[in-house]
């Protein structure tokens, strides 16, 4: 201990000399980036009064080429998607036309849809500040006590919301808000990229839905959307809306200097290639940095990851620094709305020198000027990696962005490969509003809001007819004189929820308080929520102890023990349709629907942070099955070397587990929302075949990515197996944490083989 005291004592050094390889081993690359000026454009001379007083009087003289581009954009009455840096000043690409035009049509209505609440709370004062009160905001979400909503719903000229309040409370009640949409002007979607997968589809139902429910009162609001940089931005929005849209992508904010550091904890067992922990590691960092008095933000990707990372910090800080101690906090989901703004106060007015958070802070909630930003673990997406690191640095001041690595795959790519990371496209975010069982949904809730025309092919499409079948078929819906309305008098948007493409969940239910803890598809509760699985929900663990199949419940209990559990399961896919298929090199490439069964038969537990299995246990539960689509490939058996051939399950496993590992790299998701089989012979191609599959029923466009972008997957899933400096295979390039055969077996040096040859 006493060692690593010594490391934080010493001069006060400048921020680029806080971290370095020469006072820190595990720092194992530290790469400059280079700044850039501002480029200007004049604020437009057409501008409402009230808002050129408040930008003379904030000292704005000039904006950023690309909100001038968006201002002029917004002004021919195009619908636009702005997606520039992080600090680049997005709001205002959206704010000064909105506000100019409600300044100006004093009956006016915008919408505002946020995908969190911290952020919809902190725009209305940027709102209220920029149009100096005249323009009344309010927010409109699950917090907003039942007067207040009715003041919002009524007098409100900016509302801030959510998909799910827009879904669930003001849609299917229109008639409730009929001067608001027939006032409605302009729809604002911020950090439109979180819209995505699962959830981005239900979005672009719900939008689909807002635009028809707004037309029937006369409107058509302009769709304004801001992002962080998505390589297919522009298809993005379209795909979100159904609208053509114009694309503000020429970012002219100035950037300071910057400087990215990848930091790996050293190894701690050679033989299975396991590191330090990072979360250690990242207290050790960020008290070297508080105790310099550096302005950091630490973001981790759980709860107990944030809270873990506070305490060893103030641990390190008591023995080196201890008045530095309470200037440190943690800010995580969970804390009230008013511990949150409080942490978000105290960080903005320079109180707090830190804060450990949660992706809860990634997004443009303003909590003034950092100098450091930390990333313990990969967050998912390249998109939000940038999205993190440019919390810190605002302008021209300087900034440090800081990767800690962990065991993770794609983790250690990125810190053996970093101009991978640094260079690289950031992904597209998928999106399939069509997905039957997400869409199929909406349009019962569309048809309780309005008997569904023909004419809704404006809004839902040429597959309307055909889904709107389907649901006659099911007894929901009945046609009659030209249109379809719903039969009976549910409430269809109640029973949606926008993060799951399953109506058949299980409901998560605290044994201990009685309290939900949250829902999970069926497809995936078997493997999840078995009783003795640990599960984890919004980084807090749990461990499952009943699971009622009829009743659809499963109970947990708070989990405190150092350990974690792995199922095993027997799966198998069957080819229903096939919509695509091509050559790559010697391998045949298909893209379709596959059917997925699935059996969990037993888990392992495992102590954390090692392979060490401490027991298994045996399962008896039913078979399930979903359909999905799926990417698949077959192996010409001339590239299977005959004294290989009982290697070959192995190798192929290996290919399976790093290609779902790198996906990540193409879609916007995370390595959970894919699956995959891989067998020396399928029954229906006859050859050896790797299947990856959207793991969500229907799917959300994951595979049909890899589809398109294969030769530049293939090759990401080489590098990653051929530079990782394990002999067999480890967690850092083919071992899973989420293989249903937990990992047996794997042939890393046959894997690279067949790999080498594919790619030739």
């Amino acid at each position: 201990m006493h060692a690593l005291i010594a490391r934080f004592l010493g001069v006060k050094r400048p921020l680029f000399q806080i971290i370095t390889a020469e006072r820190f081993s595990e720092v194992v690359n530290d790469i400059p980036l280079p700044s850039r000026d501002g480029r200007r454009a004049g604020v437009p001379a057409d501008l409402h009064p009230v808002l050129a007083e408040q930008l003379t009087a904030a000292g704005v003289t000039g904006l950023w080429i690309h909100q001038r581009e968006a201002w002029d954009v917004a002004a021919r009455g195009e619908h636009f998607i702005v997606t520039t840096g992080t600090a680049s000043g997005k709001s205002m690409c959206f704010n000064l036309p909105v506000l100019d035009g409600l300044l100006r049509h004093t009956r006016g209505r915008a919408l505002y849809l946020y995908p969190t609440k911290a952020l919809a709370q902190d725009q209305v004062r940027r709102l209220q500040e920029l149009s100096d009160g005249v323009v009344e905001a309010a927010v409109y979400d699950g917090d907003t006590p039942p007067a207040a909503r009715r003041v919002a719903r009524e007098r409100a000229r900016a509302l801030l919301t959510n998909p799910d309040m827009i879904s669930v409370a003001m849609l299917p009640h229109h008639e409730r808000w009929g001067d608001f949409f027939f006032n409605l002007e302009y729809v604002v979607i911020d950090e439109a990229h979180a819209y995505r997968g699962v959830f981005g589809s239900h979005v672009a139902n719900v939008l689909r839905r807002l635009r028809r429910v707004s037309s029937f009162y006369g409107a058509e609001p302009q769709f304004l959307l801001a992002s962080a940089t998505i390589s297919n931005a522009l298809d993005h929005a379209r795909n979100l809306t159904g609208l053509d849209m114009t694309l503000v992508s020429n970012d002219g904010a100035p950037l300071g200097q910057r400087r990215i550091i990848m930091w790996n904890p050293p190894v701690l067992d050679s033989a299975l290639n396991v590191r330090r922990s990072s979360t250690s590691d990242a207290a050790e960092v960020l008290a070297e940095l508080v105790r310099h008095k550096v302005r950091t933000i630490c973001f981790t990707k759980s709860r107990r990851s944030a809270e873990t990372v506070y305490q060893k910090t103030v641990a390190l800080l008591q023995d080196t620094a201890p008045e530095l101690a309470k200037r440190l906090s943690p800010y995580r989901a969970g804390y009230t709305p008013a511990q949150r703004r409080g942490i978000e106060e105290r960080l903005f007015s320079g109180e707090l020198l830190a804060v450990v958070a949660t992706n809860a802070l990634e997004l443009g909630i303003d909590v003034g000027a950092l100098d450091v930003a930390i990333t313990v673990g990969y967050p998912g997406t390249v998109a939000s990696l940038w999205q993190q690191w440019g919390r810190a640095g605002r302008g021209k001041g300087k900034s440090l962005g800081l990767f800690i690595a962990g065991n993770d795959a794609l983790e250690q790519f990125f810190i053996r490969h970093p101009q991978e990371l640094l260079n690289r496209s950031v992904e597209a975010a998928t999106v399939d509003f069509t997905n039957p069982y997400i869409h199929d949904k909406h349009l019962l809730a569309a048809a309780y809001e309005s008997p569904l025309m023909d004419g809704d092919t404006l809004f839902f499409g040429k597959g309307l007819a055909d889904a709107a079948n389907r649901q006659m078929q099911q007894g929901r819906l009945r046609h009659q004189a030209g249109s379809w309305f719903l039969r009976g008098s549910d409430y269809p948007a109640a029973d949606i929820s926008l993060r799951s493409s399953s109506s058949d969940q299980f409901t998560i239910v605290d044994e201990e308080t009685g309290d939900i803890v949250g829902t999970q598809e069926a497809e995936s509760a078997f493997s999840f929520l078995h009783p003795g699985a640990v599960y984890l929900h919004m980084g807090e663990s749990y461990l499952a102890t009943m699971l009622d199949l009829d009743g659809r419940v499963a109970a947990v209990r708070r989990f405190y023990d150092n350990y974690y559990t792995q199922p095993r399961r027997q799966s198998a896919t069957d080819i229903l349709t096939l919509e695509l298929d091509s050559t790559f090199g010697p391998l045949r490439l298909f893209l379709g629907t596959v059917t997925v069964s699935s059996q969990v038969v037993g888990f392992q537990k495992k102590r954390t942070g090692s392979d060490e299995v401490l027991g298994v246990e045996e399962l008896d539960l039913p078979t399930q099955h979903f359909v999905t689509e799926s990417v698949w490939f077959t192996v010409p058996l001339e590239l299977i070397a005959h004294d290989t051939l009982a290697r070959l399950p192995g190798a192929l496993h290996a290919m399976e587990h790093a290609l779902i590992a790198m996906l990540p790299l193409l879609a916007m998701c995370d390595r959970w929302d894919i699956g995959g089989l891989s067998t020396p012979v399928h029954q229906q191609t006859e050859l050896p075949t790797i299947f990856v599959y959207d793991g969500h029923p229907g799917g959300v466009g994951i595979a049909r990515r890899g589809f398109h972008q294969f030769e530049r997957w293939m090759k990401d899933t080489l590098a990653l197996i051929r530079s990782c400096p394990c002999e067999s295979g480890c967690p850092s390039c083919i071992q899973s944490p989420k293989c249903g055969n937990w990992n047996e077996p794997l042939d890393k040096e046959l894997a690279l083989r067949l790999l080498s040859s594919m790619l030739s």
